[in-house]
């Protein structure tokens, strides 16, 4: 059974929808579908009144901490948040509203899988697993899988497969 999970992408305090890939440090190879005019609350709330579980908001780079507060307090304990989210904020999320947080880019110092981060993470969220989602966003690279990072620019050390598939799933969240 296919499942909707909306979303609601900010970058530059503004809901858009990007073409991935093109979000790079040079604001001029930054391609859009689209570019709302309306709040990330107004998004928020259209989720909540359709009973949209699954939600999440993703704060793409600096300037978007205020839309994704906005989108939380219109639908506390209904979104999932990401983006920027390290052992020292995963907390403060949730108590701002978020149902869970999800961590990808602190993960992978220098692109380099850092089990002792996923550790911390997972600590200062009291051991809740409930409250914690690892984003596996991946790209190509020949014939294989890597997780993708850091907007989906850095391709890491982590190779997609089963085993690591199960043993995240398993452990972690």
């Amino acid at each position: 059974m296919t499942k909707f999970r909306p979303c609601i992408d900010l970058h530059s305090g503004q809901v858009k929808q990007i073409v991935g890939g093109t979000l790079t440090a040079a604001t001029a190879d930054l391609k859009t579908n689209y570019v709302s005019k309306l709040p990330a609350g107004h998004f928020a709330k259209l989720y909540k009144d359709n009973g949209l579980e699954g939600a999440h908001v993703i704060m793409l780079g600096p300037g978007n901490e205020a839309a994704a507060k906005e989108a939380l307090e219109e639908w506390k304990g209904g979104l999932q948040v990401g983006g920027g989210i390290t052992d020292e904020n995963a907390k403060q999320w949730i108590e701002w509203g978020a149902e869970r947080v999800i961590i990808t880019s602190f993960l992978f110092p220098s692109g380099k899988f850092s089990q002792e981060r996923l550790d911390s993470v997972l600590a200062a969220l009291g051991g809740n697993k409930e409250k914690l989602v690892i984003d596996l966003s991946c790209r190509r690279k020949n014939d294989t899988w890597f997780v993708a990072m850091n907007k989906w620019q850095t391709i890491t050390d982590m190779e997609i497969s089963e085993g690591q598939y199960a043993q995240l799933r398993s452990s972690y969240c």
